[in-house]
């Protein structure tokens, strides 16, 4: 090529790069319009670019959009902390090479349900009901059952503002016994958005609280759904799920939804990061409370090396320094602390010793006189190994010599050491303290189910075990032993009994989450002294990281009993609260929030 033709190639060049330019701007400011914009118009006055923001990112209607060009610079536009999907995308092989760098496939199967030949259902719902979104409150709780799925938040007023939409429909499940918010579901209707040739509409952001003690809920929130856009005239409603979701694949299939060839394409930013990359080996096998942290960390940039999945052990590095940790313990905490919490006796004098109101206790080898004395004294005791933990040998309310002597049997199958203590009426209260400040606060419930007139206790204690284990990994179940059985004895049923509709029986006393317990955050609740005595009782023992466990009457209320400390606690069942965040700003305060903006010279 001669200098002419390079000087007139330059020029082309020149011409149509500014040309492009103009025209990135003018898809810019097509892309950034409100949801509802029209745009110019397509055949008929269809609206074009179709972008609906759900308040958690915006839906990309990928047949309204001229071509691939305009839907990357949309999703170019995806705002901070949000998740913005393309969908309905026809050649994502096409779309996908025009951005490799920021836009991944997104590894979800479309299924779809045709709306002309579904047929309801007959399952009723039995201890909750389907209705709209009608409250704040109500925008608040599907928010917390948000944050307890790992989905993206939404603003509680984002739903409120929405609520009298026309092409967007928010629907809860109530429980009717609590009038909790227990599950949600968000429909799109097509037609509305965008005057869908198609006339469909889709499902979005199914999510049931994972401690929702009635079977059914998530199925009868979809069925809702589809007689409500199978009223509205539409023709098939649509949904994409997680390849690997088999539990939610196995329901949409049985009710009637088949796959069909449609794609969503998402960006890559920190809250999509496990979908397009690979995570460490061993990843999968991880429990959720060492996966919290390993996912916060990577989020950071600190770099995870899984030493046994199996146990929860990983090492974290960054910046030149290294640290070994089992879930939330780490090398920061001192054998000497661990073995205090490991003694429950020690963990009680040393508190003690330090102000705390603490329980009166005894040995249980003390003999049988003593027991019965002590038995006599305080009307019921609890029964606990001296070293253990998950609340296994645990039994509490015990109220006859017999118990006792049953429950320090199981007990010193656990630990050969075995202690009674005053029982205390109220609330279990864990207050998780990091770094000597509290980050979270939750009663924790003990295990109960739901009859629905039809069921035996047994049988409502499989479901319910089968529904905790699944929404925890696994981690959470309700056992049939000895424990279980008294407690069902002492409420007058055995597990043969079969309890009215709407009946609530406890069939465990103790709250801990791996016996089947439930937890509930009041960290905004609880009272200043509670917080007062938890970060003391960290101190006293000198843990970094600790879960302080209180007996309560209420959490905003300043009365108390020291329990116990753990020095491993569960941050995952504290979600949304930040404890992983604080637990990897314990480690490496560099990679945090706070220094960071210090770094960029920016202000708090």
């Amino acid at each position: 090529m001669g200098k002419q033709d390079e000087a007139v190639s330059r020029s082309q060049r020149g011409r149509t790069d500014k040309a492009l330019g103009h025209r990135l701007k003018r898809l810019r400011n097509e892309a950034m319009k409100p949801a509802d914009a029209r745009g110019d118009g397509g055949k008929g006055g269809r609206p074009t670019a179709v972008a609906l923001d759900l308040g958690w990112g915006r839906l990309l209607f990928a047949q309204t959009f001229a071509d691939n060009e305009q839907i990357v610079e949309a999703m170019h536009q995806e705002g901070p902390a949000r998740r913005d999907i393309a969908f309905y995308i026809r050649d994502p092989h096409v779309l996908l090479s025009l951005a490799p760098q920021e836009l991944f496939l997104d590894p979800s199967h479309t299924y779809r349900l045709d709306l002309s030949t579904y047929r309801t259902g007959r399952r009723q719902a039995r201890g909750y009901f389907i209705r709209r979104l009608a409250s704040q409150a109500d925008a608040e709780a599907v928010n917390a059952i948000y944050h307890s799925r790992g989905m993206v938040p939404v603003r509680p007023d984002f739903f409120w503002t929405n609520r009298d939409s026309r092409a967007v429909v928010y629907l809860v499940a109530e429980d009717v016994a609590t009038g909790d918010v227990i599950g949600t579901v968000t429909g799109v209707d097509h037609h509305r958005v965008f005057d869908d040739p198609e006339n469909g509409s889709s499902l979005w952001c199914l999510a049931v609280d994972p401690q929702c003690p009635h079977a059914g809920v998530g199925e009868m929130l979809v069925r809702q759904l589809a007689e409500h856009f199978k009223a509205r005239g539409r023709s098939f409603m649509d949904l994409s799920v997680m390849h690997d979701n088999e539990q939610a694949i196995a329901l949409y299939e049985k009710l009637g939804f088949h796959r069909i060839p449609v794609f969503a394409v998402k960006r890559k930013n920190p809250i999509n990061e496990k979908l397009f990359t690979h995570p460490p080996a061993a990843y999968d096998q991880l429990n959720p409370y060492a996966r919290i942290i390993v996912d916060e960390a990577h989020r950071r940039g600190v770099a995870v090396d899984i030493t046994d999945a199996d146990a929860g052990f990983f090492r974290l590095s960054f910046g030149g320094r290294s640290i070994h940790c089992r879930e939330s313990l780490s090398e920061l905490t001192s054998a000497v602390a661990m073995s205090i919490c490991d003694d429950k006796a020690v963990t009680r004098r040393i508190v003690e010793k330090a102000g705390l109101k603490v329980p009166e206790q005894l040995d249980a080898a003390s003999g049988r006189k003593e027991i019965e004395a002590f038995l006599k004294k305080h009307g019921s005791v609890v029964v606990k190994p001296a070293r253990g933990e998950q609340g296994s040998g645990v039994a509490v309310g015990l109220e006859t010599v017999e118990d006792v002597e049953n429950a320090v049997a199981a007990a010193k199958k656990v630990c050969d050491r075995v202690l009674l203590e005053s029982f205390f009426e109220g609330e279990d209260l864990r207050l998780v303290v990091i770094d000597y400040r509290l980050v979270a606060a939750a009663v924790r419930r003990s295990a109960r189910v739901v009859g629905d007139g039809r069921s035996t206790i047994k049988k409502l204690i499989e479901n319910q075990s089968r529904r905790r284990a699944a929404s925890t990994g696994g981690e959470s179940r309700i056992p049939i032993d000895d424990e279980t059985r008294r407690c069902v004895a002492g409420a007058g049923h055995t597990l043969d009994s079969v309890p009215a509709e709407g009946k609530e029986v406890v069939v465990r006393k103790t709250a801990n989450l791996h016996t089947g317990g439930s937890i509930h955050d009041v960290t905004e609740e609880v009272h200043p002294a509670l917080v007062d005595a938890a970060c003391t009782a960290a101190r006293a023992i000198d843990i970094p990281v600790v879960g302080i466990d209180f007996m309560v009457q209420s959490p905003s209320r300043p009365e108390y009993v020291f329990i116990e400390a753990n020095e491993r606690p569960g941050l995952a069942n504290h979600e949304p609260q930040p404890t992983a965040e604080r637990f990897v700003d314990l480690l490496f305060p560099r990679t945090g929030l706070k220094s960071a903006k210090q770094a960029l010279g920016a202000r708090e």
